[in-house]
């Protein structure tokens, strides 16, 4: 349990235990509220368990159930006369501390500077952002004055939000979308592993934005903080509103480097990088490049992530690179992993497994990193087996690749878009919102259980595409997802193991057997990877040309 400091009155935390009353109690509180609904998560106590165990503690305890995502006016109004009438000082509580940071966020905005209520939540560890033009507005959302109106909509100019604009202008060029992004700088981000491998140039993986947008697709060069989809609305940075006639949501994902204590000090140096930033990844050659001994850790963090095979790509072209120069049996190779397995489709697994053999790796399952102490060459993980409590270790080491936790980002987890547990929520088949029928989300963002790859985004922007175009001539849904996504695990410099599939597990390869067979280690599928992934991304993918992306039609009944 962290408690988190907003004023002297109130604190926030995630969930709490009942176990935990005592040493609240002890540090001081005299009340607590419960921003979460009972049954949201399977291992939540229920709120009549905790109000019992406050009670033992002579602590008052108040329930003010609150959806993730939907806070409203009303719901800041309630909690401004609780912090009020309880006795202080106070501990609110939901599943993060987000829902209880926002209602007091919004409570104050008539009392407080924006910049103070933002600078207060920001050192707590809260992004206000989604809901910052409500705070600026006195702690509700104008939508009355409309900035701008377009018939689609799309928040962000990734690899999923260029593809799906530029599949839509190939299909109806005529179409007045708008992307909203405020990057000046678009990367390929599957050429980052590349780069550490010492196989790609930095800027040969990236291009600016404007080169990228579509032609006849307005560029909005601003940022997202909050959407209003019962009103079609989407709130910019700076209170403009631009409204919709259909929105697709695909900002990607947040890299969560903070939540690991320590690290965000020591990146890019001390021996520590990694390839998910563009300018870490030629640092993790360069430590490849001069290692001759020592010990070399490789990080994976809880999933979901992007590209779930990039944590151990790195780990075998650091290997390769090591044995080629006959300095690998003086190096201890640790794949420090949160989760259980190797990699997620087992058809997939001994191929790797030869890979982690021949490079004498250890395999560490159920490590998570949660500290590091650059200058002194030290991180910190938590053990997790299970039925087993959690043990903290500490491991030494000369270099260290981290891959950072990930969450979907803030504006998108507190969006009434957004499920339980803060990513979009849509129909796995149609890629459509669930509640939202004028809404469809693509790439890192959604909650689909599929991999997420800028080769999932590549098969799902079609999809994406015909079901809005289907949907604007009032027809149901025409195309679904299978789950597609594609992981090629670069297991040394010339072979790769191909790994396609998709829900459930399902093998889903591009090419006859005989041409690649993705479940062993091939020159053709590293050829794919070096030669001809790069133009299929820039001037495929990013152009309308849905090579090796048809979509797949729904059948009619």
């Amino acid at each position: 349990m962290e408690i988190k400091t907003l004023t002297p009155k109130l604190s926030v935390s995630a969930q709490i235990l009942p176990a935990d009353l005592k040493a609240i109690k002890e540090a001081g509180f005299r009340a607590v509220i419960c921003n979460r609904p009972d049954g949201e998560g399977a291992d939540q106590p229920t709120f009549a368990e905790i109000e019992r165990a406050a009670r033992k503690q002579g602590l008052d305890a108040h329930y003010q159930p609150v959806e993730t995502g939907k806070v409203g006016d009303a719901d800041a109004e309630a909690f401004d006369k609780l912090i009020g009438d309880l006795p202080g000082p106070v501990l609110a509580y939901c599943r993060s501390g987000t829902r209880s940071a926002t209602l007091w966020s919004l409570s104050e905005a008539k009392r407080r500077d924006l910049s103070d209520i933002l600078t207060a939540t920001r050192a707590a560890g809260y992004d206000m952002g989604g809901v910052v033009r409500r705070i600026a507005n006195g702690g509700k959302t104008p939508t009355q004055t409309v900035d701008a109106t377009y018939e689609i909509v799309i928040v962000g100019a990734g690899a999923a939000g260029i593809a799906a604009a530029a599949s839509l202008k190939a299909r109806k060029p005529g179409l007045e979308i708008a992307i909203i992004d405020p990057a000046d700088v678009h990367y390929y981000q599957p050429g980052w592993t590349m780069v550490g491998g010492g196989i790609f140039e930095p800027k040969d993986t990236s291009r600016t934005m404007g080169s990228l947008i579509p032609k006849g697709v307005h560029w909005i060069k601003a940022a997202v903080a909050a959407f209003e989809p019962d009103n079609n609305a989407v709130i910019l940075d700076g209170c403009r509103v631009v409204k919709y006639g259909r929105l697709i949501v695909c900002p990607g994902l947040k890299l969560d480097w903070h939540k690991v204590d320590g690290l965000v000090d020591t990146l890019g140096r001390n021996g520590v990088t990694s390839n998910y930033r563009y300018d870490l990844a030629p640092y993790t050659w360069e430590l490849v490049r001069n290692m001759r001994q020592g010990r070399a850790i490789f990080t994976q963090p809880p999933m979901p992530i992007k590209c779930a095979g990039a944590p151990q790509k790195a780990m075998y072209l650091s290997c390769d690179a090591w044995k080629r120069r006959g300095v690998l049996s003086d190096i201890e190779v640790n794949f420090n992993n949160a989760g259980g397995v190797l990699f997620g489709v087992k058809d997939y697994v001994p191929a790797l497994m030869k890979y982690v053999e021949k490079y004498d790796a250890n395999l560490n399952f159920f490590h998570n990193l949660v500290a590091v102490d650059g200058p002194a060459r030290k991180a910190w993980f938590d053990v997790a087996k299970p039925d087993q409590p959690v043990e903290r270790v500490e491991m030494g080491f000369d270099i260290m690749h981290v891959c950072p936790p990930q969450t979907a980002p803030d504006f998108i987890r507190v969006s009434p878009l957004a499920d339980a547990a803060g990513w979009i929520d849509v129909d796995q088949a149609t890629l459509r919102h669930k509640t939202h029928d004028n809404v469809w989300s693509l790439g890192d963002v959604m909650n689909a259980p599929n991999a997420k790859t800028a080769a999932a985004a590549r098969v799902q922007a079609p999809v994406v595409a015909e079901n809005i175009l289907a949907d604007m001539r009032g027809r149901s849904p025409v195309a679904q997802y299978n789950g597609y996504g594609s992981c090629p695990l670069t297991v040394e410099r010339g072979k790769i193991v191909l790994a396609e599939f998709g829900y459930g597990g399902t093998l889903l390869p591009s090419f006859p057997k005989a041409l690649i067979d993705g479940t062993k280690p091939t020159r053709a599928a590293w050829f794919l990877k070096e030669k001809l992934l790069p133009p299929v991304y820039w001037q495929g993918m990013l152009k309308g040309r849905e090579w090796l992306a048809k979509p797949e039609k729904i059948a009619a009944e």
